[in-house]
Formats: structure tokens, sequence, C-alpha cells
């Protein structure tokens, strides 16, 4: 089942030992890794604070709350695929609110089935997540790149009294030169012109 290389780290927030002993068995070893149970909200958030998880997977209610808020901010706030499971009655409203978010709500009482199917979604919703964040970390890089070059444009039109496209011109030679990427040859140029 296993969509990447490594396997998902998981972290399930459950105080039900029966539901955990009958949801342990669905994150073999070989897709999941680490499976991380803890009991309550308080817990679930220091262990975030040192470590992110891919999957995150709330029972509630817990002793120290309902899990739903906690669920809305870890969508928020990170890249893991969160699901909530809570009791029938209290489905419809909690759907409701959570959709927005992002948050996966399961009602209870649920079976293997429909958990495997949900742990699968989660893990499509994960990957989607990395997607996105690959995505955007490249325009990051090419906005970062073009902003280096626009700068070394500059620094060439004020220092050597060149118009634009011969500094632009003069930032592709000088790469091609010295078998550097344009972002290097801008760096050297903006670092030539800082230090003179």
């Amino acid at each position: 089942m296993v969509f990447q290389s490594d396997p998902y780290s998981v972290l399930l927030v459950s105080a039900s030992e029966k539901l955990n002993t009958n949801l342990l068995p669905l994150f073999p070893g070989t897709d999941f890794w680490p499976v991380t149970v803890v009991g309550s909200l308080s817990r679930a958030r220091r262990l975030l604070l040192q470590q992110n998880y891919d999957l995150v997977l709330i029972n509630a209610p817990l002793p120290d709350g309902m899990g739903t808020d906690f669920a809305r901010k870890l969508c928020a706030e990170t890249d893991a695929a969160v699901a909530l499971l809570i009791r029938q009655e209290l489905y419809e409203e909690t759907h409701a609110g959570a959709l927005p978010s992002g948050v996966v709500v399961v009602s209870k009482p649920t079976n293997a089935q429909l958990l495997t199917q949900v742990i699968r979604g989660l893990c499509a919703m994960r990957e989607r997540l990395r997607s996105v964040r690959q995505r955007q970390s490249t325009v990051e890089e090419k906005m970062e790149e073009i902003r280096l070059l626009n700068q070394a444009k500059w620094r060439l039109i004020e220092k050597e009294g060149l118009t634009e496209p011969e500094a632009h011109q003069q930032i592709l030679r000088k790469a091609m030169e010295q078998r550097i990427s344009k972002r290097e040859a801008a760096e050297s140029i903006i670092k030539t012109y800082t230090e003179a």
C-alpha cells in the first residue's frame, strides 16, 4: 500500500484500549513507522513539539477534551493528514465544523474495513499535501532566483553603467563561462559589488 519509499509516521491519540488494540494491526510496520499511541491531547501536543507526523488519528472524547479544535489546529499548522473518530450522534455537527479545515471525520462505531479505507485516504491526502509543499518550495526558489538576478542586474546597471538587457547578458555569460548556475553568477556579482 505504500505510496512512497519511507513509511508513514502515525500518531494515534486515543484513551480507549479496545480501539487501540483493534487499530494497531491496521498499521503494518512495512508501511507505517513509528506508530505512537498517546492517551490525551496534552501528551499529543507535547509530542508534536518534538516531531512531525504524517497521519494523526484522534479518537474522541479524550480525558482532556473532544479533540475537534486540536484536529483543526493540526490541519492549519502542519502537513499531517488528520482523522477524528467521533460518536455517531455528534457526527453531523462535528463534520460540518471540521470539513473546512480538512479534518476527516468518521462516526463510531466503525469496523476494520472502513478504518482501512480511512487510513488509505489519509495516506493519499498526505501525498497530495507533500506534492503541494514541493511545488510551493519550487515556486519560492524560482522567486528567490528572480529576486537575486534583478538585484545583480541593478548592481551592474549602477556600477558599470549597463542597460538592463546588457546586465542580463553579462550574468548569463558569467554563468556559462564559469559553468555555474545563473543564481550563483548573480550571487557572485552581488557579493563583488557589495564588498567594493
